[in-house]
């Protein structure tokens, strides 16, 4: 069985490259251009960042995993 930190760890990469691509199509299809949807990147790898912290298990005292 995997924990909910695995899982996070696992759909991570196909997350950001449908992200991604995404952005592309947009680029291509619509007025709006990847220089300015590129900040979607990092809202992305920030929620799948607290993603994966809330769902690590063990002390979260003291700053160190």
């Amino acid at each position: 069985m995997t924990t909910g930190n695995e899982l996070v760890r696992a759909v991570r990469g196909p997350i950001i490259l449908i992200t991604i691509g995404t952005l592309f199509a947009l680029d291509h299809f619509t007025p709006w251009g990847f220089q300015e949807t590129w900040p979607v990147i990092l809202i992305v790898i920030g929620l799948l960042t607290l993603a994966g912290r809330a769902t690590r298990s063990g002390p979260t005292t003291g700053g160190v995993a």
